[in-house]
């Protein structure tokens, strides 16, 4: 079974405040030009997306630098709902995270940097959250100078809770990209 973690991506999507809106305007009709095409502007963080170093990291790698290994995985969802303020070490399970794609689900809370630290020293290969934002910029810097690349706005995570899948969120190649929103889901397996 596969599970659709991305978000629709069109002009209602909320973005982070201060990045760019979403537009997505008709180029082409069929009855006109005989094929069908929208224009599409927007950020490269817009909807479901990932960030790569680049975005926090001054020379770090951009998106289209990154293995593609980064963004397929056996994937965690951790359940951290119902805490307040940033998700601290005491709720999260103290093993089980390496080479995973640790994904957190929050409400909206963001993670700590003591939660990033403790992330990036288990060997993570990439982090996600259905937050807008996974922390501040002291996590953002913690997990991507490691390059774990860290994906946000994800959804239906509640729907892959306590279950074993593969994520695989892959960006688009978007040549010296910060990030690139991404097509996010969770294969279950049977």
């Amino acid at each position: 079974m596969i599970v659709d973690l991305s978000l629709p991506l069109g002009e209602d999507t909320l973005v982070y405040p201060g990045d760019p809106e979403i537009r997505v305007r008709p180029w082409a009709f069929i009855d006109r030009d005989g094929y069908y095409m929208n224009s599409l502007k927007m950020g490269e963080h817009s909807g479901t997306h990932v960030d790569a170093p680049a975005h926090f990291i001054p020379g770090g790698k951009t998106v289209d630098e990154l293995p593609l290994e980064k963004f397929i995985g056996n994937g965690l969802v951790i359940d951290v709902r119902n805490g307040e303020g940033p998700v601290k070490l005491d709720e999260i399970p103290d093993s089980g995270y390496y080479d995973r794609i640790v994904l957190f689900l929050t409400g909206g809370r963001e993670l700590s940097p003591e939660v990033a630290l403790f992330l990036a020293a288990e060997g993570v290969k990439a982090v996600g959250t259905d937050a807008m934002s996974i922390g501040n910029e002291s996590v953002h810097t913690i997990l991507l100078s490691g390059e774990i690349p860290i994906f946000e706005n994800l959804t239906n995570l509640e729907e892959v809770l306590g279950t074993e899948f593969v994520f695989i969120a892959l960006p688009l190649k978007i040549e010296g990209g910060s990030g690139s929103p991404v097509r996010a889901v969770a294969i279950l397996e049977e």
